[in-house]
């Protein structure tokens, strides 16, 4: 990662990640800008084998209003590669559950993952249309909390099969690389991205839809990165129903007052990542008399859910989550809407340890459940 000399100039004077940081002001001594400081002294040994580089939500709160747009995430993201080498590894969430799940996925192991879809509706081996799945079954068998990830992704299936789309979902699709990305793993990224790529090209696909923000601003932006340009379209599924099913002919039932007013949680990923700020609202927008109420940190200003990659849920995390809940309730909403899986169990996982009652739901089960 380079810097211009007018981009170190400007930083050393500045200090605006540092003001916007969630983390700066829950942890004083965080700073991105002293980070960014001892790498340009030649300090890097300190940040290096510091703690405060697996603090990072890399959220992108910081990149985003940076006067000369410093990517501080990417800089986290690529001293962590060299922090795993010096032996810094970040603290795992779960026990490291999920990592080693990933891991597994490197090597040729056969899976089912298509069984829950020949339960919930019509797919194919072969088409136009490719839905990443993700890793929604894994998050299932560590994590519950009230609806599940496989809930999300039988949602969007049954979604797109009302729509006349039957799209392929494969066996062979393995985890998107994500966390193994922004965990310094890069080895590990790439062998995923290598089998993922051989699965869709097998397919034929044409466009590759994911439900999952991760997935998709892996594909979006890292896999060029790291393999040259796609063969294929990548797109978000909101992007996807937001443009079709106004057209489709499916109608929505009236909210009831039970459910009327709903607040909706950007995901970093989706939002500040990819800039996909609207099709998730104009999503709920198709449904007759809901009442969308903005919490005050919305689209490139909203809080992020408070962990990362499955490492490093600390009392700062926690914090950050039930102050989120708090302003979604401020909202007099009922229900807290979230395109992200991981925004939706971290925010389930907060709450349940509290005297706050909120339901933190699915944005695709909130709406296929409102079809008439």
């Amino acid at each position: 990662m380079k810097l211009s000399k007018e981009q170190i100039d400007y930083c050393m004077e500045c200090g605006v990640c540092t003001g916007s940081c969630p983390i700066s002001r829950l942890i004083p001594t965080f700073s991105p800008r002293q980070m960014i400081k001892r790498a340009l002294m030649d300090l890097d040994e300190t940040v290096v084998k510091g703690r405060e580089l697996w603090a990072c939500l890399t959220c992108a709160r910081c990149s985003t209003r940076c006067p000369v747009q410093i990517d501080f995430p990417e800089f986290a993201r690529i001293y962590r590669g060299r922090a795993r080498k010096e032996g810094n590894l970040p603290q795992l969430s779960h026990h490291g559950t999920l990592q080693a799940v990933t891991a597994l996925q490197t090597r040729p192991v056969r899976q089912n993952r298509t069984e829950w879809a020949r339960e919930t509706g019509k797919f194919a081996s072969t088409g136009d249309y490719f839905f990443f799945v993700g890793c929604a079954p894994f998050f299932d068998a560590a994590i519950k909390f009230g609806d599940t990830s496989m809930d999300t992704v039988k949602s969007v299936l049954k979604l797109v099969n009302r729509m006349g789309i039957e799209p392929v979902i494969s066996d062979d699709e393995c985890c998107c690389g994500h966390d193994a990305l922004w965990s310094g793993d890069e080895a590990t990224f790439r062998k995923l991205v290598r089998k993922n790529l051989d699965a869709i090209s097998g397919s034929g696909a044409k466009t590759v839809f994911f439900s999952c923000p991760e997935g998709y601003a892996t594909f979006k932006h890292h896999v060029p990165q790291y393999f040259g340009e796609l063969p294929f379209e990548v797109l978000h599924i909101t992007e996807f129903l937001a443009r079709e099913l106004p057209g489709s002919g499916v109608k929505f039932a009236p909210a009831s007052n039970g459910d009327g007013v709903v607040t909706y949680q950007d995901p970093c990923r989706l939002g500040r990542k990819a800039g996909i700020y609207e099709p998730p609202r104009d999503l709920l927008k198709l449904v007759p008399g809901l009442q969308i109420e903005e919490m005050g940190l919305n689209r490139e200003n909203a809080v992020c859910c408070g962990t990362s990659a499955w490492m490093e849920c600390s009392n700062c995390s926690k914090t950050m989550q039930t102050e989120r809940l708090l302003e979604a309730l401020e909202t007099g909403a009922k229900t807290l809407i979230t395109a992200c899986p991981k925004c939706r169990i971290h925010l389930t996982c907060a709450q349940s340890n509290t005297d706050l009652h909120m339901d933190v739901a699915d944005l695709y089960t909130f709406i296929l459940n409102r079809i008439e």
